[in-house]
C-alpha cells in the first residue's frame, strides 16, 4: 500500500483534522494535524490502521515559526510507509495532549521532551524526570535554541539524589546497579522482591547522557556528524552513521552511488557479525558457559580484523559522508571477504550445533525472560527481542534501504518469546548476515562512491531513516537547517524502546534471572564517564573522575 493510499484512510476519518500533508515519496508520509486531534488520529494510527510506533519527536522550531513541534512516528511495515503525525504549537507555554495512555511505548519519548523542551505531555500517566541530572533546576530546558550547548545553569545541584518510588507493601527493595559487574555502563533498576522473586521495578538511566544531538544542530556541520553519531554506540556505530546520512539524503532528495550503497551493506552486515558473536558469547559467560563465550571471541576476531582492513579501524569505521562513502572494497578485499566468511560458517555451524544442544544453557534461558506479541506492541518493541516473540518484522526489508531490496535473505522469527528464542534468532542470523555479504560482494557494480553536492543542501525539510541494528531498529530523524547543520537531528536507539519492555519481562521471575533476562535484550546504555590510565615505567593504575579531567585540561 503506497502512502497516498495510507493518507486518504487517515482523511476519510479526520479530513477536518489534517491541516497539510506532506507525501515525498511512496514510503514516506507527513500528516500535520489540529492540535486537539492529535491524540485522536494517534489512536487511530496506532489502534484501527495497525501502525508499529516508532518514536515521538519534539524540536524548537520558535526561530523559524514562532512555535513548537512535535511528530509521532509510526512504521506501516507490510506496507513499507514511514508516517509522522505532526502538530505545531505555540511558542509560550507550549503544551500538547499526551498519547502515552493510547500508546505505552511513547511513555519515555514525551517525558524526554518535557524535559529537554519544557514541551508539557498534558494527560500523561506519570510525567516524571526522566533524562535531565536529579540536581537540573526547573525551568531550563537544554534542547531549546535559546540555551548554549556549554550552558551550565545556575543552582545546579551535585549532591541532588533521584527520588525512588516506594515498593510495594511486603516487598524489599534490591539495588541492581548503577555498576554491576556483569554489565559495563552506569544503569540502576530498583527491584521491588518479594522472596526471591521480583514483583516490580524502576528504572534510572541517562547518566552519562553526552548532548550529543545538542551539538548536532549548534556546533557540528552536516559531514561532522556521522562520527558523532558513530559514538552513540560502541558496537552499532556503522548502523548510526547509516541511517543519520540517510536521513538527510532523504530530506535533500539526494541520491546516493549504487555501489555506495553495496559498501554500506556489507559494513553493515559485517557489524551485526561481530555484535551477534559478541552477544551470544557474553550471554555464555553470563549463565556460566565460559567455553562457548571464548570460541565466540575467537570465531568473532577475523571480522575484526576485515573491518580494520577496509577502513583503518576495528570499530567506528567512519564510513558516510553524505552522499556516499569513503571507503572501497577492492578485488583483493573481497576474495580476502569470501575466505573469511567461509571458515566464519564452518566453526559457527559448530557453535549452533553446541547451543542448540546443551541442556544447561536450555535450563537456564528457556521461560526466563517472556515477551508476548502484546507487548511487542504497546511498547514497541524491536529487533531480536519482537522476532523471537513471533513478531516478523525486519526493516531491511520492510523499509528497504542501501542495497537490501537487491538480495535475498530469510527474517529470522521464533515463537518462544524468551531468553532461548533470543539466543537462537541470533545464531541463525549470524548465517543470513554471512549470505548477504556473499550476494553484495558478487553482484556490486563499478561505480563512483560519492554523489555531487552542488551548493548547500535545502534549508527546512524533514527526513526520517530506519535501519536494522543488531539490536533491533535504529531511528533518525533531520531537519535540514542553516549553516552547513541541522536545525534539529533526533536519535532513538533500540534499546530506548527495549529497555521500556523489560519491568514485564521480569515482573514475578526469579531475582536470579534478571541478569541474564536484561542482558538478552543486549542493552547499550551509553559510553563510559571516566578514563583509567596506566603508567607503562611503574606499572601503575589511576582512575580520573570527569572533574578531575577537566581540571587537568583547563591547566594544561
Amino acid at each position: 500500500m503506497p502512502a497516498w493510499k495510507i493518507l486518504n484512510r487517515i482523511k476519510e476519518r479526520f479530513a477536518a483534522a489534517v491541516e497539510r500533508t506532506d507525501v515525498p515519496a511512496n514510503n514516506r508520509l507527513f500528516v500535520h494535524v489540529r492540535p486537539g486531534d492529535l491524540r485522536e488520529v494517534c489512536r487511530h494510527v496506532f489502534r484501527d490502521m495497525d501502525a508499529r510506533y516508532v518514536i515521538s519527536i519534539g524540536w524548537d522550531d520558535r526561530p523559524h515559526s514562532g512555535g513548537f513541534v512535535v511528530s509521532h512516528h509510526f512504521s506501516f511495515d507490510k506496507a513499507g510507509v514511514l508516517c509522522c503525525v505532526l502538530v505545531r504549537l505555540p511558542g509560550d507555554h507550549p503544551k500538547v495532549d499526551s498519547v502515552s495512555e493510547i500508546i505505552p511505548g511513547a511513555n519515555w519519548a514525551e517525558r524526554e521532551f518535557q524535559d529537554l523542551l519544557g514541551i508539557c505531555p498534558e494527560g500523561h500517566p506519570w510525567p516524571k524526570r526522566l533524562v535531565l541530572p536529579d540536581g537540573w533546576p526547573e525551568g531550563v530546558h537544554p534542547l531549546r535554541k535559546d540555551v548554549a550547548w556549554n550552558h551550565v545553569p545556575e543552582g545546579y545541584n551535585h549532591d541532588a539524589e533521584h527520588r525512588f518510588e516506594d515498593p510495594p507493601p511486603g516487598c524489599v527493595v534490591v539495588p541492581f546497579g548503577p555498576f554491576h559487574p556483569t554489565l559495563d555502563e552506569p544503569e540502576h533498576f530498583r527491584l521491588y522482591v518479594e522472596g526471591e522473586f521480583v514483583r516490580g521495578c524502576e528504572y534510572r538511566g541517562f547518566m552519562v547522557h553526552r548532548g550529543i544531538e545538542k551539538l548536532g544542530d549548534s556546533v557540528l556541520t552536516y559531514n561532522d556528524i556521522p562520527m558523532a553519531a558513530e559514538r552513540i554506540c560502541g558496537i552499532c556505530g556503522s548502523v548510526h552513521n547509516v541511517a543519520y546520512a540517510q536521513a538527510v539524503e532523504q530530506a535533500a532528495a539526494l541520491g546516493v552511488p549504487l555501489r555506495a550503497e553495496y559498501v554500506r551493506t556489507i559494513m553493515l552486515e559485517l557489524e551485526r557479525l561481530h555484535s551477534h558473536l559478541l552477544w551470544v558469547g557474553l550471554a555464555c559467560h553470563i549463565v556460566g558457559f565460559d567455553t562457548l563465550f571464548m570460541q565466540s571471541f575467537r570465531i568473532r576476531e577475523p571480522v575484526m580484523w576485515m573491518a580494520e582492513k577496509i577502513s583503518g579501524n576495528r570499530k567506528t569505521y567512519a564510513l558516510c559522508v553524505i552522499g556516499g562513502v569513503r571507503w572501497e572494497i577492492t578485488h583483493d578485499l573481497k576474495d580476502e571477504m569470501r575466505a573469511m566468511l567461509k571458515t566464519l560458517e564452518k566453526e559457527w555451524l559448530a557453535v549452533a550445533g553446541a547451543v542448540k544442544g546443551d541442556r544447561n544453557l536450555q535450563k537456564r534461558t528457556k521461560g526466563i525472560g517472556v515477551t508476548s506479541k502484546e507487548l511487542v506492541k504497546e511498547m514497541g518493541l524491536v529487533g531480536p527481542i519482537a522476532r523471537a516473540a513471533g513478531v516478523n518484522i525486519d526493516c531491511r526489508r520492510d523499509l528497504p534501504y542501501a542495497a537490501y531490496d537487491k538480495v535475498d535473505f530469510d527474517v529470522v522469527v521464533h515463537e518462544g518469546g524468551d531468553v532461548w528464542s533470543r539466543v537462537l534468532v541470533r545464531v541463525l542470523e549470524v548465517f543470513e548476515s554471512i549470505r548477504i555479504i556473499r550476494q553484495c560482494l558478487d553482484r556490486m557494480p563499478d561505480g563512483p562512491l560519492q554523489a555531487k553536492l552542488n551548493g548547500e543542501l535545502p534549508v527546512g525539510r524533514l527526513g526520517v531513516s530506519s535501519v536494522e541494528a543488531p539490536r533491533g531498529e535504529s531511528h533518525h530523524m533531520v531537519v535540514t537547517g542553516e549553516n552547513n547543520r541541522p536545525r534539529r537531528w533526533r536519535v532513538r536507539a533500540p534499546t530506548y524502546q527495549n529497555l521500556q519492555g523489560i519491568p514485564a519481562m521480569i515482573k514475578d521471575q526469579r531475582l536470579a534471572d534478571m541478569t541474564i533476562s536484561l542482558g538478552s535484550i543486549d542493552p547499550c546504555f551509553s559510553c563510559t564517564d571516566r578514563v583509567e590510565t596506566l603508567d607503562i615505567r611503574t606499572g601503575g593504575s589511576q582512575v580520573y573522575t570527569q572533574t578531575e579531567l577537566l581540571q587537568m585540561t583547563r591547566q594544561r
